[in-house]
């Protein structure tokens, strides 16, 4: 019985022990990064006009994507005009995005380097992270539009098609006023 109450003691003081000890932040070792709030993933993603994720809501929801349906084009069996008109959605997508990222990644390097300077005010401090807000939304905003195009271009037999190819679930049309 003694034995038991001497392995509690010592199971419960290794623990204090193990606790005490400093704990690293999640953040550990991104505070040399150029643009701390940023991976370099994220600024390069930004930089090039990448999706992101941006438009997830519409790619789950049966809205294809153009980047995927130019890389399924022979899959889909899309005509000439359509993989003409997906490239167009394409280009005018990522153009606008690519511009944005620009915006963004510009507006997040001047909201660290004050922090780094200590020289922001509280005024300044609004601006920049409404403006870093307002371009994320455009940003997405971009991208979920161009769902949207790519969407109104095919056929209901082409959209099942690419959600099965994308591997999604369920039908195509559900809830949705089918092709436009």
């Amino acid at each position: 019985m003694k034995w038991k109450w001497v392995f509690v003691v010592l199971t419960v003081l290794c623990s204090a022990i193990a606790w005490s000890g400093e704990h690293p932040s999640p953040y550990a070792g991104q505070e040399r990064r150029t643009i701390k709030a940023l991976s370099a993933e994220e600024v390069q993603g930004y930089l090039s006009g990448d999706g992101m994720g941006f438009a997830k809501v519409a790619e789950l929801n049966h809205y294809p994507g153009p980047r995927h349906v130019l890389d399924l084009t022979d899959k889909l069996d899309l005509s000439n005009e359509q993989h003409r008109r997906t490239q167009a959605i394409f280009d005018k997508m990522r153009a606008e995005a690519i511009n944005l990222g620009k915006q963004l990644v510009e507006k997040e390097r001047l909201l660290d380097s004050r922090f780094a300077e200590r020289t922001i005010s509280g005024a300044e401090l609004k601006q920049l992270v409404a403006e870093i807000a307002a371009i994320q939304g455009r940003l997405r905003a971009t991208h979920l539009q161009a769902h949207l195009a790519q969407r109104d271009l095919l056929t209901p037999d082409q959209i099942r098609y690419y959600n099965a190819l994308r591997g999604y679930q369920g039908p195509a049309t559900q809830g949705q006023h089918g092709n436009h």
